[in-house]
């Protein structure tokens, strides 16, 4: 698969498999292209008709910290205190006569368990992984993609053009 290197409405786009796709216009950012469609929603184009897709897709991990055992016990001990949280307030719900003291003993049950399993599932690693990440797909440039029987129509709107009488009932 080519990638575009300009946003010149109505061309070709390949191994678009359901319909024919057309980009309107490649932009550089997802904000940019969100942008786009917002403009196009805002002249009444009908946007179920196109399409963002971004090209020239990477992997990039940003490193947080360092994980040791007892950082991956205090992170399993806090989602433990949230799933306790939660199961305290199902027996709540169930069984009002238990009051507080089943919350208490949920979220101290959760954290304990929570806090065993965070080390013990980091400690398996055997430290091949003693860091903590975040992972997000980024593109190089982000196609705004519009069926091709609605590319000039999506043209003229993105080009502040008012949307024709004649087309409100096609939405």
């Amino acid at each position: 698969m080519t990638t575009p290197s300009n946003g010149s409405a109505g061309r070709l786009v390949p191994n678009t498999a359901e319909m024919d796709y057309r980009i309107l216009k490649t932009v550089a950012s997802y904000e940019q292209a969100q942008e786009l469609v917002d403009r196009l929603s805002d002249g009444g184009f009908p946007v179920e008709k196109s399409r963002i897709v971004g090209t020239g897709l990477r992997s990039v991990e940003q490193i947080t910290g360092r994980m040791t055992t007892g950082r991956a016990a205090g992170r399993g001990a806090l989602g433990g205190l949230w799933f306790g949280l939660m199961i305290g307030l199902l027996f709540l719900i169930l069984a009002p006569a238990s009051g507080l003291m089943m919350i208490l003993l949920a979220l101290g049950f959760g954290a304990v368990w929570g806090a065993v399993f965070g080390a013990l599932g980091h400690a398996a690693t055997r430290g091949r992984r003693d860091f903590s990440s975040i992972q997000v797909m980024e593109a190089e440039s982000y196609d705004v993609l519009v069926e091709a029987t609605h590319i000039t129509l999506a043209a003229q709107v993105a080009d502040g053009q008012p949307m024709p009488e004649d087309t409100e009932g096609t939405r």
